[in-house]
């Protein structure tokens, strides 16, 4: 979870204490695109299955999403902040997520995800996403689906200023500070998808072509103190739409046990994958 760390670019001259206290940079600002690139990976996509559930499955899942390195280009602060200081990502190259969906009957399915507020290495994540999805049959083996998806809460920690980067030697240097910063990252997206899903509910593969839509209303909450007692608590807030394009599927290894997977790509920021697997707990009707 320390790939949050790396949001310390939208804010990262956050101890600069002539900081706005809100902070609004444009949709082509260094802060927004930042920020948008490190959503895509917790947008709540597919994640390697599209087709329906029977009514009453009840399906458990877990995948991984690789996380990339933000190119040099958008990691410079250029409205909330008068710094060109450049900071290492020090990114966690993937991102865990755990998955629960159960499924409605008449072609709908509910899904959620959850990550509970424990610490991992500096950051302590808080966040929900849920899922609303309606599949259709085509024909035997092809599928129509449509998903409304949300994705809420927080990750906190030391994202400013982390404990390997504060230092009391130079008061008019970055991370001037005896102890790390306190900071808050709330991703606030939520959007839909259509995608074609093809594969029979018992077909050993199955797989998915789609596309969507996401609104994004991102924000940063900067929670930094100076060794001069100085504090720093600018909020930065930016308001954006991304059009996602994906595709993927799963792979059954037995009734019960799948492989999944997915390419995920916001074309105005970043491309990733998503690796993981699944159980079916019930089987349903």
């Amino acid at each position: 979870m320390s790939m949050f760390r790396s949001i310390v670019l939208v804010a990262v001259a956050s101890q600069v204490l002539e900081a706005q206290a809100v902070c609004k940079p444009g949709e082509s600002s260094n802060e927004a695109k930042m920020m948008a690139f490190f959503a895509a990976p917790l947008a709540f996509s597919p994640g390697g299955h599209a087709g329906p559930l029977k009514s009453g499955e009840i399906r458990l899942a877990f995948d991984v999403t690789y996380v990339p390195t933000p190119s040099d280009d958008i990691r410079h602060p250029e409205k909330c902040y008068n710094n060109n200081k450049t900071e290492n990502t020090e990114l966690s190259p993937v991102f865990p997520r755990p998955r629960i969906a159960i499924g409605l009957g008449g072609g709908l399915a509910v899904e959620a995800m959850y990550l509970p507020p424990v610490t991992v290495m500096d950051a302590t994540p808080n966040l929900l996403s849920v899922a609303l999805s309606y599949t259709r049959a085509l024909t035997s083996s092809i599928g129509l689906g449509f998903r409304g998806h949300a994705t809420f809460g927080e990750v906190g920690g030391p994202i400013t200023c982390s404990k390997d980067v504060i230092q009391s030697n130079q008061p008019t240097g970055n991370c001037y500070a005896f102890k790390p910063s306190d900071d808050t990252y709330k991703p606030n997206m939520f959007g839909g998808e259509a995608m074609l899903s093809f594969g029979a509910h018992d077909a050993k593969l199955r797989t998915y072509v789609g596309g969507g839509f996401t609104a994004l209303s991102p924000e940063f909450q900067v929670g930094y103190v100076d060794a001069l007692n100085n504090v720093d608590d600018t909020r930065i807030e930016v308001s954006l739409q991304r059009l996602a394009a994906f595709a993927g599927g799963a792979y059954r290894l037995s009734p019960r046990f799948a492989l999944t997977g997915e390419l995920y790509s916001v074309p105005e920021d970043v491309t990733t994958v998503r690796f993981g697997g699944s159980f079916t707990l019930r089987s349903g009707k």
